[in-house]
């Protein structure tokens, strides 16, 4: 049996798009990037994502302070002794 609507031969598999099929079809990439990233390939390499808003908005959310971050270390309170480099000082530069 024949399938009477087949995909076009230049529809991506998994979610990976062609630099051209994604700038013929960006609608479309955009709409799949809500359900997960899309990659868009050049010269045959991966070379940028596409990802949805709230996914973008997740990756860069702050998760809190530098100095929570160094407080939950776990070297904090470790007894580390560190010897330091007295090497002579650079030349400045004209």
């Amino acid at each position: 049996m024949v399938d009477s609507n087949p995909a076009p031969a230049t529809l991506p598999t998994d979610d990976t798009w062609t630099l051209a099929n994604a700038k013929a079809r960006l609608s479309e990439v955009i709409d799949r990037a809500q359900t997960g990233p899309q990659v868009i390939t050049r010269h045959g390499k991966p070379n940028a994502v596409v990802v949805s808003v709230e996914e973008w908005a997740r990756k860069v959310a702050r998760k809190g302070t530098l100095a929570e971050f160094l407080l939950a270390s776990p070297l904090r309170g470790a007894d580390l002794e560190l010897d330091r480099v007295h090497d002579t000082p650079r030349d400045e530069m004209p």
